[in-house]
């Protein structure tokens, strides 16, 4: 019932469309571009209902306060403090290993704001957890999602980001803040 009616309202009401599918894979990354506005929480949560899937996310720790934890928490966030280095790549690929996450989605911008460069943790989480990336991109412009083939991290970041970044360059260019 939660998948109809999140299908209903995800490509009937807000008039989205979802190109390509997930993986079939029990373990992956789905790293999500641009992450450019907090309605990006809202079209994620549809399609996470109507593919009937348990995606945690990763958020800032200032989400995960005494009156919206519960509900962030509920729906698979993980709170992250950015302002302490506290490996959090090697705590991230530990909770892979013990089956608490299996697909992550996470921005490799790392913010809503505009940032010339993507941070490197989601490369070496998929890295060292032996896990594809599925770059998936919401253009607003055209009211798409659009999800592309899953990629393994061969370990040689500027060459794989490189191919990374040109799989949703198009949409990320177009909605630059």
């Amino acid at each position: 019932m939660l998948k109809f009616f999140s299908k209903i309202i995800l490509t009937k009401i807000l008039g989205w469309k979802l190109n390509g599918l997930l993986p079939n894979d029990k373990k992956y990354i789905i790293a999500v571009v641009p992450h450019s506005k907090s309605f990006d929480l809202v079209i994620a949560i549809l399609i996470r209902s109507y593919l009937g899937l348990r995606i945690k996310f990763i958020g800032k720790k200032e989400l995960f306060n005494p009156f919206t934890s519960f509900f962030f928490k509920s729906i698979g966030g993980i709170p992250v403090n950015r302002s302490i280095t506290n490996n959090f790549v090697e705590s991230v690929v530990k909770l892979f290993e013990s089956n608490v996450i299996n697909i992550l989605a996470i921005a490799p911008e790392g913010t809503r704001k505009f940032v010339k460069k993507w941070k490197s943790g989601f490369y070496y989480i998929a890295l060292g957890a032996r896990v594809p990336i599925v770059m998936v991109s919401f253009d607003y412009m055209k009211k798409e999602v659009n999800i592309n083939d899953k990629f393994f991290p061969s370990g040689n970041f500027d060459n794989d980001i490189k191919k990374l970044e040109d799989l949703v360059m198009d949409v990320v260019i177009r909605n630059k803040n």
